[in-house]
């Protein structure tokens, strides 16, 4: 199986604008957020890439992406009917390939040589099946992810075979339903923002999407809790780093965590340091002038 399409996803109302967002990349380079995520797919060898948008953004979207753009293919949510309706509307991109996903409000940083979606990708070509990048996440973190239980794959690393799929889990399904052998207590595994999926998660969510009325609010997560009753679909654990760039200062954190592992990491320490001696000395000072 050989990976060389990219479906990024980023036509939901509260996340539209996020990828035209500018940051500084680990090379001290002005990025936008769409540009680092669209290198994050080059670097694990794809060649072409879908986004999905809302009509009428294709213009910002392929200016902040520079050289890249010319990789792009837009293909248009004409509704904003949900995140599995997205990726259905990438079908006739995908067609019958096996295809990387990633979303467009979140950026990843490796702790290794190797991006993480180029270490999700080889897994994905060498299992020859889909495979979800996973992180162990503590309980009190499951509203904002989807989960997935399973079992440890015997004699392979970070690989575990998924039985269950709950988007947004409490504590009490997870409990009942996620609980994967291994994993320390009180946490469980949660989608890091990235899969290696195949076709046949395209046809599961029209059937999801037809049986729905065509109204939307289908997710990812309920097409692969299908998609692991029907094929071989595994999990990647991942020990690197995940940011949604949507959350509450959820731009500032993703900033800081590229500047803090790039080049300019020394630099950035020192006024952070400075910054923060200012502000003390401020408090202090303030408080003799009571």
């Amino acid at each position: 199986m050989k990976i060389t399409k990219a479906v990024i996803t980023a036509a939901g109302r509260e996340q539209r604008n996020l990828p035209l967002q500018t940051l500084i990349d680990r090379d001290g380079r002005e990025r936008s957020v769409l540009g680092i995520i669209v290198e994050e797919a080059l670097r694990a060898g794809i060649e072409e890439i879908g986004v999905v948008v809302r009509l009428g953004d294709e213009g910002p979207y392929a200016e902040v992406v520079g050289d890249h753009a010319g990789r792009l293919r837009f293909l248009h949510q004409s509704e904003p009917l949900g995140y599995g309706h997205a990726i259905l509307c990438a079908k006739p991109f995908v067609g019958q390939d096996p295809f990387l996903h990633l979303v467009g409000d979140h950026l990843h940083i490796s702790r290794t040589d190797k991006s993480c979606s180029q270490q999700l990708v080889e897994r994905a070509e060498a299992e020859a099946c889909a495979v979800s990048a996973v992180q162990a996440t503590r309980e009190s973190l499951l509203p904002y992810y989807g989960s997935v239980g399973g079992r440890p794959v015997e004699g392979r690393q970070d690989l575990y075979q998924i039985k269950t799929v709950i988007e947004k889990p409490t504590p009490t399904a997870a409990e009942r339903q996620l609980i994967v052998p291994g994993l320390r207590a009180g946490h469980y595994l949660c989608f890091f923002g990235m899969h290696v999926l195949t076709p046949g998660v395209m046809e599961i969510l029209e059937q999801l999407l037809g049986s729905a009325g065509g109204a939307g609010g289908v997710t990812l997560s309920e097409a692969l809790a299908e998609l692991a009753k029907r094929e071989q679909y595994l999990a990647l654990g991942m020990s690197d780093w995940r940011y949604d760039v949507g959350a509450r200062y959820g731009l500032l954190t993703a900033q800081l965590a590229l500047a803090l592992s790039g080049q300019d990491r020394d630099e950035v320490i020192t006024k952070l340091l400075e910054l923060l001696a200012l502000r003390e000395r401020g408090r202090i000072g303030g408080s003799k002038g009571l």
